[in-house]
């Protein structure tokens, strides 16, 4: 009788953790930490555009959250050989054997399905476009198309995670404008120096599974004068927005004093040629990304 008992407790417990797991898996296949970064120029870009309301927000991030996170899951599909052979991602969901790539595919295409049906329903069939469409970017023009084939891969594929900004204006304007196309090229210039930083990081990885990433094809000299090259382009992009009148005096100093910071990061990263230049550079990307777009929302209220 003691005997059972002891066999049935462990068994019980184990299937909370299973399921905890399972949970967790299917959480990571929509890519979260990258989904922080785009539901941020999504809200921040409604909050510019106009005064939406709380319950209109959170179906905006909702259905953007579906879209991008059913790309993430059919990127971890496609991927899974070369992420099976890369130590960084040998435990994700799929190459681990825990989620099949069948369930993976279907999971990320339900989601994307979701997002359109419900952005059609409950906000507008423009905004639900847009975000299917950076979906669709995502998966065929990135990860099936581009990836493995060209070293500008991130520049053209990266027009996908510049998506949400028009998504986000669409959401509250019904339409789109000149500064919503200004915010989705900032994003769009911001990629190729963000991702190029973490690539050189990463030369070695993608270099063993043949990924023709900018550092691994063209070198790190080259990349770190391509990374200065866009972050001097995406200064000049982010005065559009107050050249054209949307954007006032808090936008503009912000975006300059960034800006500069951005740039001093990429002239250190071309001289000292060091992965610790490389690291200081990515991890300020994220943060002038999210402090840019945070000064734009400043610049509207205030």
């Amino acid at each position: 009788m003691a005997s059972t008992r002891a066999t049935t407790v462990p068994a019980a417990a184990a299937a909370p953790s299973a399921a905890r797991q399972l949970l967790s898996d299917y959480l990571e296949l929509t890519k979260p930490k990258v989904q922080s970064l785009l539901l941020l120029t999504t809200v921040t870009t409604m909050l510019v555009a106009g005064s939406p309301s709380v319950g209109l927000i959170l179906l905006t991030c909702l259905g953007g959250y579906l879209a991008a996170g059913g790309a993430g899951a059919v990127n971890h599909w496609y991927d899974r050989d070369i992420d099976l052979a890369m130590a960084r991602t040998a435990d994700r969901p799929i190459p681990s054997g825990r989620v099949s790539p069948r369930a993976a595919l279907i999971y990320g295409c339900s989601l994307a399905a979701a997002s359109f049906v419900l952005m059609s329903l409950t906000i507008n069939v423009l905004a639900a476009s847009l975000s299917f469409s950076g979906f669709l970017g995502y998966v065929f023009v990135y990860t099936v198309w581009l990836k493995r084939r060209t070293p500008q891969n991130i520049v053209i594929g990266g027009a996908a995670g510049a998506v949400p900004p028009l998504v986000g204006w669409a959401a509250v304007e019904g339409s789109l404008s000149g500064t919503a196309i200004y915010l989705f090229a900032i994003v769009f210039f911001w990629t190729p120096p963000h991702f190029w930083a973490l690539s050189i990081l990463m030369k070695e990885e993608y270099a063993k599974v043949g990924v023709p990433m900018l550092p691994t094809v063209r070198g790190e000299q080259e990349t770190r004068k391509q990374i200065l090259l866009y972050t001097v382009l995406l200064y000049a992009v982010t005065q559009l927005p107050f050249c054209a009148g949307g954007m006032g005096a808090i936008y503009l100093v912000s975006s300059l004093v960034l800006g500069g910071l951005f740039i001093a990061g990429a002239v250190r990263l071309y001289r000292r040629a060091d992965r610790q230049s490389a690291l200081k550079l990515y991890l300020f990307s994220l943060a002038y990304l999210a402090l840019l777009f945070a000064a734009m929302v400043a610049d509207a209220k205030i």
